[in-house]
């Protein structure tokens, strides 16, 4: 894989069975981080770089963190000031990325970059290990997470600010919700390949399920990840289909995998209603669980950053908690525009002509197409989103 960083030292990881905590004492942190995934690992990374002596404690219930995700992101959606720590999660950058329809293929010349979750938990993990008074606690779950206090299902228990990113709850169970699904194959070639810029919407492949689409990551001329993705009304997934389905396009577009080094699924909810979060208090709920994430499209990480870097600018201390509700005001304000085009594209249009609502959004100006990603969209954005001839497959009129 480009820029895979081999041979990194294994870093010193706290593991049920060989623990370094007294049980029966309570361990003193600034941090105690519930949830191995992006927004924890991306938290610690901003505290650590902008305070070093910060003391850390990252819990994950799995035995690693970071899960098995592939995350991209538009080079514009992170702040500046966070590029210190984000850089060295990047396992591969390109300076433009494609979209493939029907009816419009262009090039989109805005910095496309990938994180992976073998590279996030080595550099997390490394990270967290180095620094003095800090921790990864991997394979035990937390029992109890309160205001101030942690306690793991082995007895430990962590006193410090606390911050629960769990995960979301299960996506069968919401109701006014639409469902991105996939099934990522990363696969080793026998030859090379002529792809080299991501296609991030590959639509002219038969439309089932809803509105379907190939995303595809070249990290090498013969390594690739293709995903096989579903806008859909139902959220199971049929994995073994799919991926048949993978080789399949691989086998129309002269490809032939010699292995398949990484499979990757997930259903992901395109709410268009649903529960307003909950207020900003102690602990602290971030990530999918706690809403802040791209509801049309997905994408969590620029969301993940500006909490991050709203960390780092207060460390040691916690972030005030009128700044933080401030910056979840800002997120759900834009979020509610994406949830209406949501509703747009799983209530008004017809599944198989949803193609036509993504290839209308990628005829807009670039800046526009980069701001609704980073959900930093303007009124004149939203205007230009959704004013102009109506697509064809409309069946019942817009609200």
């Amino acid at each position: 894989m480009v820029g895979h960083s081999r041979g990194l030292p294994i870093p010193r990881v706290a593991k049920p069975g060989r623990q370094p905590y007294t049980r029966s004492v309570e361990k003193r942190v600034d941090y105690v981080l519930v949830g191995g995934g992006l927004q924890n690992g991306l938290i610690a990374l901003a505290l650590l770089d902008r305070s070093p002596q910060v003391k850390v404690v990252l819990v994950e219930r799995e035995p690693t963190l970071g899960g098995n995700h592939t995350w991209c992101f538009h080079s514009c959606d992170v702040p500046a000031r966070a590029r210190s720590w984000m850089d060295p999660l990047v396992v591969a950058s390109w300076p433009e990325y494609e979209v493939r329809f029907p009816e419009l293929r262009r090039l989109v010349h805005q910095p496309y970059e990938a994180i992976t979750s073998e590279r996030f938990a080595e550099v997390v993990s490394r990270q967290l290990a180095s620094a003095p008074g800090c921790a990864v606690v991997t394979g035990v779950a937390a029992a109890n997470v309160a205001a101030g206090r942690v306690v793991l299902e082995d007895g430990r228990a962590f006193a410090g600010w606390v911050v629960d990113a769990r995960g979301p709850d299960p996506v069968a169970t919401l109701d006014g919700a639409g469902f991105q699904k996939f099934v990522g194959l990363e696969v080793e070639l026998t030859s090379p390949a002529r792809i080299t810029r991501p296609v991030v919407m590959e639509a002219r492949v038969p439309q089932l399920d809803g509105y379907r689409f190939l995303y595809i990551l070249p990290f090498a001329p013969d390594r690739m990840l293709v995903e096989d993705t579903y806008f859909s009304d139902d959220p199971r997934l049929d994995s073994s289909l799919v991926r048949r389905r993978i080789h399949d396009y691989l086998a129309s577009c002269g490809l032939e995998p010699s292995r398949v080094v990484r499979e990757e699924a997930g259903v992901l909810p395109m709410p268009w209603r649903g529960p307003i979060p909950a207020p900003v208090s102690e602990p602290f709920v971030a990530g999918v669980r706690g809403g802040w994430f791209h509801p049309g499209t997905g994408y969590s990480l620029p969301v993940a950053a500006r909490v991050a870097d709203l960390f780092a600018r207060h460390a040691p201390e916690p972030p005030p908690a009128r700044e933080l509700a401030a910056l979840r005001h800002r997120v759900h304000r834009q979020a509610r525009f994406a949830r209406f085009l949501n509703w747009m594209l799983f209530r008004a249009v017809e599944p198989d002509q949803r193609w036509r609502i993504l290839q209308r959004f990628y005829r807009l100006p670039e800046e526009t197409i980069a701001r609704f990603y980073a959900l930093e969209t303007t009124a004149c954005d939203r205007a230009r989103v959704v004013v102009g001839r109506p697509p064809r497959g409309l069946r019942i009129p817009l609200p």
